[in-house]
């Protein structure tokens, strides 16, 4: 199945992240604590946590870190309790945006999301508003001159739902929530290790920005993921 150029976005996306690194290991404990709270501290049980001490290794996190934020998360030490809220709303041009936060203070980041929003010409939504437009997935990106035929047959007899070569070569490997790690897993035991794998919210359409808009929309978007209470940005601008 042929797609538009989704590698560009993501490799786009990707570097921004690197630019901000230096968060990764606050948000990644943020995810350690609020899995292990909610699904225990057994990894073979709980794939959300396993999926997060995941990230945490391939950003290089002393293991002593993982397991004194589980320890903490479980109650066997003292920690800070941290809350999962989404919020919703509209960039330029219309641009579905979606904001994962964990926080211990929501009056504090609701505050700050709005006024990001705002800022920059977007509009906080209700609860909804745009979450429609997004599917929950399991997503896996390849590199431009990756064997489609390999990785196809090897997504399919694991389990991927869909396997999409965009209009730069970058095949995108889609799977359910729950079948990303096993066929994540089949894929590496084929020799194929993508260069992007993540469970997110990928966009059913997108909305081309160019110009103004694009950086219009860029800063937006980096005012939100600068927010310390800011976990996730997903969005369906294509910049």
């Amino acid at each position: 199945m042929a797609g538009h150029s989704k590698w560009a976005n993501i490799q786009h996306r990707k570097g921004r992240q690197d630019e901000k690194r230096g968060r990764i290991w606050t948000r990644i404990i943020r995810e350690i604590m609020v899995a292990a709270r909610q699904g225990g501290a057994d990894l073979t049980a709980n794939p959300r946590l396993r999926l997060a001490v995941d990230k945490a290794k391939a950003a290089n996190m002393p293991a002593d870190n993982i397991k004194r934020n589980i320890d903490k998360a479980t109650g066997n030490l003292d920690g800070v309790t941290y809350e999962e809220i989404r919020y919703e709303g509209y960039g330029i041009g219309g641009a579905a945006i979606i904001v994962d936060t964990m926080t211990d203070n929501r009056v504090r980041t609701v505050a700050d999301v709005r006024h990001a929003f705002s800022k920059y010409g977007g509009n906080m939504g209700t609860e909804g508003s745009v979450a429609f437009q997004f599917k929950h997935v399991g997503q896996l990106m390849f590199a431009p001159g990756t064997d489609e035929e390999k990785v196809m047959n090897a997504a399919l007899e694991a389990g991927a739902e869909d396997v999409i070569t965009d209009d730069e070569g970058g095949i995108e490997v889609l799977t359910a929530p729950a079948d990303f790690e096993a066929v994540r897993d089949a894929l590496q035991a084929a020799g194929l290790t993508p260069d992007m794998a993540e469970v997110t919210m990928r966009p059913e359409n997108t909305i081309a920005l160019e110009g103004e808009d694009a950086a219009r929309m860029q800063k937006l978007l980096d005012m939100i993921e600068d927010l310390d209470d800011v976990q996730d940005v997903y969005h369906n601008a294509d910049l």
